[in-house]
């Protein structure tokens, strides 16, 4: 990789709006408030914003912050809101829902707010909240930069530029289970979208920084952010690239082989990302907390960890896990979790430590790469089944626009191809795929590697128990999947086990992800851990004070499992074909 220079927002930030974007837990959060700190140090006036669900902007300045914005005194200069895009969407779906209550069957009124309930809902109430702060004439004399600790999905901006979207037709179609409809409220906000969609694309006010680490899943994840909103013109962007280890102590394998494993990774930049400047910042072992600490952040100065009280609590073995798996005879086991947090080497692990035990696994798979398929299908006792998400997507998206075009016209039918394309949808086409291999997989146990959501699962009842009642032109539920659903909420045939890191956003996506299965009557026994410097033998004095970050969050994750909860360690390799045992 060529010569990169460490991140510096003065030569950097040039622009008034300035959107931060990343998969979870890269340290979004944390480069946003030491840029904003910096650019209001350097005597700027700026306004930092936050629309992420996740967002630790609190705990950052150790102050109640609010939709308003705050003053932070030890950083003059600066102001800080902090929006809820949840509490957000909450209004917008009762605005749209409100007038047809005691006028629908009541049927009607819960799909309708399913279909409002997902994540793509929730980014439209994000972007409906900064847009206002980006067409705000008054904040844009007020304040020399603006900064969003978030930024839209290309699949939200594209579904706002399309006519479609506008039209009343969102409200009388139902094409099947999706998220349609999620903008059927929004008809009076369309000119204050399309200047905030023109200012994001305006290069001389915004910039996009990707922030992502020097893994393979986020650096991946970047490109697919950076390639969808470059092809909607939000062209002027920037990688930063977080927690690059600069050195280590060559006694220590643990520190020796994760600066090998980040330079494999950064070796592996995709051409699209290297277009653009590239910036870096080093590992830290601290958590951004407190102002010192987000100075520091873009500077070499090292900082004492913060003191956690927590030890490390008592906590299973993914062996353990196994072990009740199998006593307890069920049947549908799912991992989930966020992307990069190691779902699918748990998962295959599961599998095989089932199969030692005798029994019979089919181990349905998202994942196309072959060393499941070569090593765990070797095993007496195991089948590997592969789902190709995108082939299921194409198929189901093929079904779905074939029976649109018998009711609508090619403009609206514009607006359905890029609803298909949401996230929702192809969780939807996925679990088709693996209910069908459930419906097909007799006398054995199958593992499989993600899950619908409970908006998802909820999402396809109420479409269900909708078209019971009131006969449309749209979304059929395959009799395999209400076959399963019913048996996705027995205890006694299912087990759901959250993955997630020892870290602050990871944990708090699982614990949404979490209650969103709740919500649809899903419940999550297990968690586990995955990753943890804490359970290494390094002596490097850097990875032990990171090791200490983990147990406040390990802790957490023990108090809200009720102790059913593993820790797996960190593994110097990559975590594949017979190494699977290891985590066992």
């Amino acid at each position: 990789m060529r010569n990169i220079k460490l991140f510096d927002p003065l030569q950097s930030a040039k622009t008034k709006y300035l959107f931060f974007t990343g998969k979870g837990g890269v340290g979004k959060t944390s480069i946003a408030c030491a840029t904003a700190v910096a650019l209001a140090d350097a005597g700027q006036k700026v306004l930092l914003v936050s629309t992420d669900p996740a967002s630790n902007l609190q705990d950052v300045f150790g102050l109640a912050l609010n939709d308003k914005g705050s003053e932070i005194k030890e950083v003059p200069g600066l102001v800080v809101a902090n929006l809820d895009p949840l509490a957000a969407a909450a209004e917008y779906r009762e605005s749209v829902i409100g007038p047809y209550r005691g006028k629908l069957p009541e049927s009607a009124i819960q799909n309708m707010e399913e279909q409002l309930s997902g994540s793509c809902t929730v980014e439209i109430a994000a972007f409906n909240e900064f847009s206002n702060f980006l067409t705000d004439s008054r904040k844009a004399e007020n304040y020399d930069h603006i900064l969003f600790d978030t930024a839209p999905t290309g699949h939200t901006l594209r579904m706002l530029q399309l006519p479609s979207a506008w039209s009343g037709f969102i409200s009388e179609s139902k094409h099947g289970a999706s998220c349609l409809g999620q903008l059927s409220g929004l008809e009076n906000k369309k000119a204050v979208y399309k200047k905030a969609a023109e200012t994001l694309a305006d290069g001389s006010q915004t910039t996009l920084i990707l922030v992502t680490r020097p893994e393979k899943a986020p650096i991946w994840e970047a490109k697919r952010a950076s390639d969808e909103l470059g092809a909607l013109g939000i062209r002027k962007q920037l990688l930063v690239m977080n927690g690059v280890l600069q050195n280590y102590d060559s006694m220590d394998k643990v520190e020796a082989a994760l600066f090998a494993k980040q330079q494999t990774a950064l070796k592996s930049i995709p051409e699209s990302l290297l277009q653009y400047p590239i910036a870096t910042l080093p590992l830290r072992a601290y958590n951004i907390t407190g102002v010192k600490n987000v100075r520091r952040l873009l500077s070499d100065a090292s900082v004492s960890s913060e003191k956690f009280t927590e030890s490390l609590p008592n906590f299973h073995k993914l062996n353990d896990i196994v072990e009740e798996i199998y006593e307890s005879g069920k049947k549908i086991i799912f991992t989930m979790g966020k992307g990069g947090v190691g779902k699918t080497t748990i998962a295959a692990a599961i599998a095989l430590g089932l199969s030692r035990k005798g029994q019979k696994v089919r181990l349905a798979t998202t994942d196309p790469a072959d060393h499941l398929n070569l090593v765990v299908g070797q095993e007496k006792g195991i089948s590997v089944s592969h789902i190709d998400e995108k082939g299921e997507l194409k198929n189901y998206q093929e079904k779905v626009l074939a029976k649109a075009r018998q009711t609508m016209s090619e403009e609206d039918l514009e607006y359905v191809k890029e609803d298909l394309r949401s996230p929702c949808t192809q969780e939807i086409a996925v679990f088709r795929a693996f209910a069908d291999i459930v419906a097909k997989s007799d006398e054995e146990t199958v593992v499989l590697d993600t899950a619908p959501t409970g908006h998802t699962i909820l999402l396809l009842e109420s479409t269900e128990n909708y078209n019971q009642q009131i006969e449309n032109t749209g979304g059929e539920v395959t009799q395999a999947e209400k076959d399963l659903l019913p048996r996705l909420k027995n205890l006694d045939d299912t087990e759901v086990i959250i993955v997630t890191l020892a870290e602050t956003t990871p944990f708090y996506e699982a614990k949404r992800l979490s209650d969103d299965l709740k919500r649809a009557g899903l419940m999550v026994r297990w968690w586990v851990v995955n990753a943890s410097y804490s359970l290494t033998e390094t002596t490097s004095r850097f990875l032990k004070t990171k090791a200490k970050e983990e147990v406040h969050w390990i802790q957490k994750v023990n108090e809200i499992s009720n102790g059913n909860d593993a820790v797996i360690p960190w593994k110097p390799f990559e975590v594949k074909g017979k190494n699977l045992f290891e985590l066992l």
